[in-house]
């Protein structure tokens, strides 16, 4: 197990400060500790939670440059977007405050027991395994509904964003949640898979590569303990021939580039008929040719660098190779002259085919892959043709049609004339080798409790 872990601005590739990783006897107390808050959690009342939830709400809104510029100096995402990232927990924290209790209460069910119903009652302590890219919000996104129903749990942050995993244990400290119900955990992933073997861990949730998926999801079944995966996505972008050709090229380029293109949810295949495939692809090639590329705490940067520098020459390879599979480089912006950070190019291939990199593997980065499909019918099969299932979108101007194509897509979420995206009021996730279970919605916050039945005769 390594003995610290340090975290590098991706801007400048420059340390930002060094974290002590977790000793054994570390993480024995702090599971200790989370097991022993347990029982506080589950007998507190959904009022007291909710004024929990509400404060940290506060915390987040009002200090939203402070978590905004953590989140950009440790991954590099662009300032506004960071600071929006934080807002959006707020939204999250306040969803299941109001609603939480609703949700979970008891279900009466009509049989012929004197009275029977549906309890939903908290499983305990939860391992959460969560990414850089989005440091804050997939804690959140997880944390908020699962704190709400009366667990605690266990934050596993990705070495590169412990800053972030810091600031979020002392963020709920100062909401009023006791020491144990939310910490961190700094280990590595031997350390990972001895805690999910522990008994004092009850469930586990991952958000991550399909690689990390599988293991984590071998290693809970071995316990017999129930997980959430939510990984990665290559999903479809489908742009019909009556499309409406602004807002599909406007829509495009933001669904892509968000996040500086790091994003399970991007859009990364567009699937454009043939008959406007032309037009399409000379104005997403313009527009991101015109995006500003640099430092992700100038207002005027559009794009920010990658979050390592493994990851960008990662997505440099995988151009490497879609180009000399056939595919043919339609744009890229300009990066700054002697930039010291891990900098990738926006970048549109065309000429991209079935069975290429460009089409079956996830390209993590700020890279649009153009697609010509014959028509709607052939858009759909090639949306389909993946092993992933995590979202897709389609553009049309007949809202009826869409509709019907979107109820094809083989996806978790599906959205007609817009980027696929997370709503706390809405389940989130996906199929096939984007995971399995929900987050967000009346379907998230009811994945970490045990349904049980209660028969009175």
């Amino acid at each position: 197990m390594p003995t610290s872990f340090t975290s590098i601005n991706p801007a400048t590739n420059t340390p930002i400060r060094t974290y002590d990783a977790h000793t054994d006897a570390e993480v024995d107390a702090r599971l200790q500790r989370a097991h022993e808050a347990v029982l506080i959690q589950k007998s507190r009342p959904f009022e007291e939670r909710a004024v929990r939830l509400h404060a940290l709400a506060d915390a987040l809104e009002s200090r939203s440059d402070e978590w905004g510029a953590l989140m950009t100096r440790e991954m590099g995402k662009p300032l506004s977007q960071a600071k929006g990232e934080a807002e959006k927990c707020a939204w999250v924290c306040r969803h299941y405050a109001e609603h939480g209790a609703d949700i979970l209460s008891h279900k009466t069910v009509e049989t012929d027991a004197q009275r029977s119903y549906v309890r939903y009652e908290p499983l305990g302590t939860v391992l959460a395994i969560m990414p850089w890219n989005y440091p804050f919000w997939q804690a959140f996104r997880f944390g908020a509904p699962a704190l709400m129903a009366g667990n605690t749990m266990l934050l596993k942050h990705a070495p590169n964003t412990m800053g972030c995993a810091e600031a979020i244990e002392q963020l709920c400290v100062e909401a009023g949640f006791d020491s144990g119900e939310v910490q961190t955990l700094r280990i590595d992933e031997d350390t990972v898979s001895s805690c999910i073997a522990d008994r004092r861990v009850q469930a586990v949730t991952l958000t991550g590569s399909v690689g990390a998926g599988k293991a984590v999801a071998q290693q809970a079944a071995a316990q017999v303990k129930p997980t959430v995966l939510e990984l990665g996505g290559s999903d479809p972008f489908i742009v019909l021939a009556d499309a409406d050709l602004d807002a599909a090229v406007e829509t495009a380029v933001q669904a892509r580039m968000q996040n500086n293109g790091q994003s399970c949810i991007a859009a990364k295949r567009f699937i454009v008929e043939a008959s406007i495939a032309d037009a399409f692809t000379e104005r997403v090639a313009e527009a991101v040719e015109a995006l500003t590329v640099g430092d992700p705490t100038d207002p005027a940067t559009d794009i920010g660098p990658m979050a390592r520098a493994d990851l960008r020459d990662t997505v440099r390879r995988q151009v490497d190779r879609a180009v000399n599979e056939g595919a043919t480089i339609a744009a890229e912006a300009a990066v700054p002259a002697h930039a010291e950070g891990f900098y990738m190019p926006p970048t549109v291939l065309t000429d991209v085919v079935p069975g290429s990199v460009a089409f079956v593997e996830e390209i993590f980065g700020p890279v649009a892959s153009i697609v010509i499909a014959a028509d709607a019918d052939d858009a759909v099969d090639l949306a389909n043709d993946t092993r992933f299932g995590l979202g897709g979108a389609v553009f049309t101007q007949d809202v009826e049609r869409g509709e019907q194509v979107a109820q094809q897509l083989e996806v978790g979420c599906a959205f007609v004339n817009s980027m696929v995206k997370s709503d706390p009021r809405l389940p989130f996730g996906g199929i096939k080798d984007s995971g399995y279970g929900r987050e967000l919605g009346a379907h998230g916050i009811r994945e970490f409790v045990n349904v049980k039945t209660v028969w009175v005769a």
